[in-house]
C-alpha cells in the first residue's frame, strides 16, 4: 500500500520571526543541500548550529550533537540545548557542536512540494550532513519520528556515530500490532487531511500534551513556522507515513532500522516520558531490548513532550560529561554491556575498642553467599514445617506447609514455567498477598532466573500502574483483584492465575494458564542450571512515601548477601520460628531456612494486625523472632488488652522483636517489649534499598539517650557486619556536597556500602547516578536521602530527610532533633518542624498533635506555645495544633513534612484553617 502523503505547493526556506521565546536568532541559518539521488536538485533547510558562535569564543568541539525533531515540531524543540552547550563552552567546559535541523517540509526549511517517506528522510538527513561537511564523532538525539530517521542516519553512518540519544519515540512496529489509537484515528479517510493541515488540530492536541501545560509564548514558538495550511503539508504527509502495518512503504525502512539497532554497540541514552499517549512504555521495552545497553531515565509525570516538562538538556550533557573517553572515539568500538560498576570486595574494618556497646555485632569478612536455594534442596524430603499462613483465602483454619511440599511446588512451577515460555531474565510480575502461593511462585521465578516484579498493594490502583508499566514484565502471576486490575487497566504481560476459573472468567481475565495447570505441566520436566550471583533476581518497588515509587534491582548474590547479613545479625536459620507482619522478612524465610509464619492481618495495612493474631502466629509456628512495622506494632499495644493467658504464654517464648521501616520511639518499643518481655527488642535501619544497616536494642537506645548531647535526632546504632556508613556533609545550602567521611558529630546525607546493597535504580539512569555520587569508580555506595551524624562511638543518628532540611537566616536546620524536645513537652503527642518563606530566609513552625487530641486546627494556647519554645533554642515564629499530622499511608509514621510546610504557610498568611 502506499501512503496518502498530502501535499503542497513549494515554499522557500526561510529564518524564523525574531522574538520566539527561549530561541536566540543568532543559531538560526539556512543551509542548501544536494539530493544524493538527484545531483541537480538542491533543498534549502533551516537549522540551529552553535558552530560558528563555538569558533568565535576559539572553542574547538569534541564531537557534534545531531538533533531531530519530530511531528508536528521543529528545530525549536531543541533551543535549550543548544543554548546550554553553547554556555557550558563559553564557561570552560566540555564544547559539544549542537546542530538541531527543521526536516524537509517542516519548520521553516523548504516545503519541496514532493511526498517523503521515511527511507527517503533518512537519506535526506545524510545529504544535510554531507553539506555541513560533518565529521566525527556525532550523538544523534530525535524525538517522535525524528527518533527514528535520526536511528536511520546512525546505523548508515557508523564511520561517524559516536552514541545514540532518544526522547520518546518508536523503534519498530509489528506486524498485526496496531499503532497508537490517536494515530488510527487521524489516519482515517477523510480526516487525515482536516485533522493535520486543513486545520492545526494535531498541532495543538500535540501542545497540549505538555506536563505541565505550555506557557502561551512557548505555544506561539512552535506555532510560529505553520500558521497557515500551505506550510502544514508536511504535518499531515508524517502522519501518513506512519506504516501502520506491513503493507505500508515505509514499513521495510522501519524494519531495517529497527533490526540495524542490535549491531550498535555505541552508548546509547533513552530519557522517557511515561504520561506519553502515543509513544508509551511498550516502545521503551521494544528500544531497551535492541539496545541492552542503553542508559535510560523515565521521568514520572514526564509525557510526549518529554523535551518541555523537564530538563532534558541537563541530562543530556551530564551523560556527555559521563561517557567522556568512550564518545569522543569514531566508529562503533565494543563496549562493556554492563552499566553499572562492579561491587568492592568487603574489606574487614579496623575497629576502636571504644566503639563496642550493648547489641553490636563485629563486621566479619564475607565469604561466598550460600545462594537463595540451599535449604529448599537440604530440605527437599523434610516434613518439618516451613511456612505457615494463618489466614488463607477463604478458610479460617491455617494452611501448614512442609518443606516437602514446598521444595517440590517451587520446582513444578518453575518447570511449569519453562514450559508455557517463561525464560532466564524475563520480567515476572506478581499480583499475589503473601502467603504460601506468592512464597512457591517467587522461589520458582527465581530458580528459572526469571525476574521478579514486586510492588506494594498499598502503592494504590495508580502507583501499581505506575509501578507495573515501568518495569513492564513479560508475564503477570496474580490473584483474581490482581488480575482483573491488569485487564482492565493494560497492564502488560501474559497472565496466569493463581487458581483455576471456567473458561467465561479465563477470556475475561485474559488468563492463559493457572498455577495448577503449572504444575502439572512441570511434573516431568528437567530444570535449568543455577542462576549465577550476577544475574539479576528482583525488581523491588519502594513505598512511594518519599516521592513515586522506585524499582530496585537486585542480583542473586545482593539478595544472599542479604540472607547471610540477617542471619549473622538475628541468628535466624534452619529451626527458627519467624513470624513477620512486614512481607519481605516473610517471603525470605525459606533462604533462611526459617519456618515464617504470616500473621492474620491485611497486608496493605500494617495497623490492622493484633496482639491476639501475633500471639497465634507465635503459637502456630513456635516463633522465637517476630518482625513487625512500626504502625503494626503501634495497633498491637493498643489491643494488648484482649489477650488471654495462652496468648500472653506465647509471646513469652519470644527472644528477638524486631521493628523497622520508619522512625520507632522508645516509649512504642517499650510498650511491645512489655509483651514480649523475655525478648531483645531491636530496630534495625535500613531502606528497600538495603535492609539491614544498622542495628540498635531498647537498651541502647536508652543509653543513647542520655546523651543527647549534639545535634540530636534518632539513634539507630552501629553498622551491621560487613556495612560501612559515611557522611557527606552539609553545605550553606543544605545540600550534600561533603566528601564522604566518618567524622563525628558533623551532619549530613547518610551514605552506605555493603554487600547487600542494591545493584541500581530500574530506569532511572539519573536517579542512580545521585545514588552513587561522590563514590571512588568501582565501589558500590548508595546515598540514602536521609541526613544525620555519626557519633564518637561510631553511632549513626538520624536527624531527618534532605528534602526536609530547612535553611534559615541562621543557618541549617534539620527537623528531628527539634521534634523530639518538643515532644518532651507533656501536652505533646506528636511534633514537625516545618519552614515557610523562601530558603535561606524560612521561618520555623512547630506543628503538633495534643495529648487529648486536638477537635480542630488552631493556634497553640498562650502556655503550650510558651512551653514548646521552652523546650529548644530554635526561634519559633508560630506554633499550631492539628488533630493529626499528616503521614504516608504504607508506614502510618512516616510524617509529610514538605505538605505540612506548604499548608502551614498557606494558613499563616491568612489561608482557611483548615486540616493538613
Amino acid at each position: 500500500m502506499t501512503s496518502r502523503i498530502p501535499r503542497s505547493a513549494p515554499v522557500a526556506a526561510s529564518l524564523p520571526p525574531a522574538g520566539l521565546e527561549g530561541l536566540d536568532p543568532s543559531f538560526s541559518r539556512l543551509v542548501s543541500a544536494r539530493e544524493s539521488e538527484g545531483l541537480s536538485v538542491s533543498h534549502e533547510w533551516h537549522v540551529l548550529d552553535n558552530g560558528p558562535r563555538l569558533a568565535e569564543l576559539g572553542v574547538t568541539p569534541v564531537g557534534t550533537i545531531l538533533c531531530v525533531h519530530g511531528n508536528p515540531t521543529w528545530s525549536y524543540l531543541w533551543r535549550s540545548l543548544v543554548s546550554r552547550a553553547t554556555d557550558a563552552a563559553a564557561g570552560g567546559h566540555e564544547a559539544w557542536r549542537v546542530v538541531a535541523v527543521d526536516q524537509l517540509e517542516m519548520g521553516f526549511s523548504e516545503r519541496t512540494g514532493q511526498p517523503r517517506n521515511l527511507a527517503r528522510r533518512v537519506r535526506d538527513l545524510g545529504d544535510l550532513t554531507d553539506a555541513l561537511g560533518l565529521t566525527g564523532p556525532v550523538i544523534t538525539l530525535g524525538h517522535d519520528w525524528g527518533g527514528v530517521v535520526s536511528l536511520g542516519w546512525a546505523v548508515d553512518h557508523p564511520e561517524l556515530l559516536a552514541g545514540v540519544a532518544l526522547l520518546n519515540t518508536a523503534t519498530h512496529q509489528p506486524a498485526g500490532d496496531p499503532i497508537p489509537a490517536p494515530l488510527r484515528v487521524t489516519l482515517l479517510r477523510g480526516v487525515l487531511g482536516a485533522a493535520t493541515v486543513g486545520t492545526p488540530a494535531f498541532l495543538e492536541t500535540t501542545l497540549s500534551l505538555a506536563h505541565p501545560a505550555l506557557s502561551d509564548e512557548v505555544k506561539a514558538g512552535y506555532r510560529a513556522p505553520y500558521l497557515e495550511a500551505s506550510r502544514r503539508g508536511g504535518i499531515g504527509g508524517f502522519v501518513a507515513d506512519i506504516p501502520a502495518d506491513d503493507t505500508h512503504e515505509s514499513f521495510p525502512e522501519l524494519e531495517r532500522i529497527a533490526g540495524g539497532l542490535r549491531f550498535l554497540a555505541v552508548p546509547a541514552l533513552a530519557l522517557w516520558g511515561p504520561r506519553d499517549p502515543i509513544f508509551g512504555d511498550r516502545y521503551l521495552d521494544d528500544l531497551v531490548d535492541r539496545l541492552p545497553h542503553a542508559d535510560v531515565h523515565r521521568f514520572e509525570g514526564a509525557g510526549h513532550l518529554v523535551a518541555e516538562d523537564v530538563d532534558y538538556a541537563s541530562s543530556v550533557l551530564t551523560w556527555l560529561g559521563d561517557r567522556g573517553t568512550e564518545l569522543s572515539s569514531l566508529g562503533t568500538a565494543a563496549r562493556n554491556p554492563s552499566r553499572f560498576a562492579t561491587p568492592a570486595e568487603p574489606v574487614e574494618e579496623k575497629l576502636d575498642p571504644n566503639r563496642f556497646d550493648e547489641g553490636y555485632v563485629k563486621p566479619v569478612k564475607a565469604g561466598p553467599p550460600a545462594g537463595l536455594f540451599r535449604y529448599l534442596d537440604e530440605l527437599r524430603d523434610n516434613a518439618d514445617t516451613a511456612l505457615v499462613e494463618m489466614a488463607p483465602a477463604g478458610s479460617k483454619t491455617p494452611n501448614v506447609v512442609s518443606w516437602k511440599l514446598l521444595s517440590k511446588r517451587v520446582r513444578q512451577i518453575a518447570a511449569g514455567l519453562a514450559m508455557v515460555g517463561v525464560k532466564r531474565g524475563d520480567r515476572v510480575s506478581l499480583l499475589i498477598q503473601p502467603g504460601a502461593d506468592l512464597t512457591a511462585v517467587l522461589y520458582a521465578c527465581l530458580r528459572l532466573g526469571a525476574v521478579v516484579v514486586v510492588a506494594d498493594a498499598g502503592l494504590g490502583i495508580q502507583g501499581l500502574t505506575r509501578a507495573v508499566r515501568g518495569a513492564w514484565p513479560d508475564h503477570v502471576i496474580g490473584a483474581p483483584t490482581g488480575l482483573a486490575a491488569a485487564t482492565a487497566l493494560g497492564w502488560p504481560g501474559q497472565k496466569i492465575s493463581t487458581a483455576k476459573y471456567i473458561k467465561p472468567v479465563r477470556r475475561s481475565l485474559d488468563v492463559a494458564y493457572s498455577l495448577g495447570d503449572l504444575v502439572s505441566l512441570g511434573v516431568e520436566e528437567e530444570l535449568p542450571e543455577l542462576p549465577s550471583p550476577d544475574d539479576t533476581a528482583a525488581v523491588l518497588f519502594t513505598s512511594g512515601s518519599t516521592g513515586p515509587a522506585k524499582g530496585v534491582v537486585y542480583t542473586h548474590g545482593q539478595l544472599a548477601a542479604l540472607v547471610d547479613a540477617l542471619s549473622t545479625a538475628y541468628g535466624v536459620g534452619p529451626g527458627t520460628g519467624l513470624v513477620a507482619g512486614f512481607a519481605p522478612f516473610a517471603l525470605l524465610g525459606p533462604a533462611l531456612g526459617a519456618r515464617s509464619v504470616t500473621p492474620d492481618m491485611v497486608v496493605t495495612s500494617p495497623k490492622t494486625l493484633s496482639a491476639k493474631a501475633v500471639a497465634a502466629a507465635v503459637e502456630a509456628a513456635d516463633a522465637a523472632v517476630v518482625f513487625l512495622s512500626p504502625a503494626a506494632v503501634t495497633n498491637v499495644v493498643a489491643t494488648a488488652g484482649a489477650l488471654d493467658d495462652a496468648g500472653r504464654e506465647a509471646l513469652e517464648g519470644v527472644t528477638t522483636f524486631l521493628s523497622a521501616g520508619a522512625p520507632v520511639s522508645e516509649r512504642l518499643l517499650a510498650a511491645a517489649s512489655a509483651l514480649m518481655p523475655n525478648a531483645t527488642a531491636h530496630t534495625p535501619y535500613g531502606m528497600t534499598e538495603g535492609l539491614l544497616m544498622t542495628d540498635i536494642t531498647l537498651e541502647g537506645i536508652r543509653d543513647a539517650a542520655l546523651e543527647l548531647g549534639g545535634p540530636g535526632g534518632v539513634c539507630v546504632g552501629l553498622p551491621a557486619a560487613n556495612v560501612s556508613v559515611r557522611i557527606s556533609a552539609l553545605d550553606g545550602n543544605g545540600e550534600a556536597h561533603g566528601v564522604l567521611a566518618d567524622t563525628p558529630y558533623v551532619t549530613g546525607e547518610i551514605v552506605v556500602s555493603a554487600p547487600h546493597i542494591k545493584d541500581h535504580y530500574d530506569g532511572l539512569w539519573l536517579t542512580e547516578r545521585e545514588s552513587r555520587r561522590g563514590a571512588v569508580p568501582g565501589e558500590r555506595w548508595h546515598r540514602t536521602g536521609d541526613v544525620g551524624h555519626l557519633d564518637d562511638r561510631g553511632r549513626l543518628w538520624v536527624e531527618g530527610r534532605l528534602p526536609h532540611v530547612l535553611v534559615t537566616e541562621n543557618g541549617v536546620v534539620t527537623p528531628v532533633g527539634a521534634e523530639q524536645r518538643f515532644e518532651s513537652v507533656f501536652e505533646v503527642a506528636r511534633a514537625a518542624l516545618v519552614g515557610i518563606g523562601p530558603r535561606g530566609e524560612q521561618q520555623l513552625v512547630a506543628v503538633i498533635e495534643t495529648v487529648p487530641p486536638a477537635f480542630r486546627v488552631s493556634l497553640a494556647n498562650s502556655a503550650l506555645a510558651s512551653a514548646v519554645r521552652a523546650s529548644t533554642d530554635l526561634p519559633l515564629a508560630a506554633v499550631l495544633v492539628v488533630p493529626n499530622l499528616p503521614t504516608d499511608i504504607r508506614h502510618n509514621s512516616k510524617i509529610d513534612r514538605v505538605r505540612l510546610g506548604a499548608w502551614a504557610g498557606d494558613i499563616l498568611t491568612g489561608g482557611r484553617m483548615t486540616r493538613p
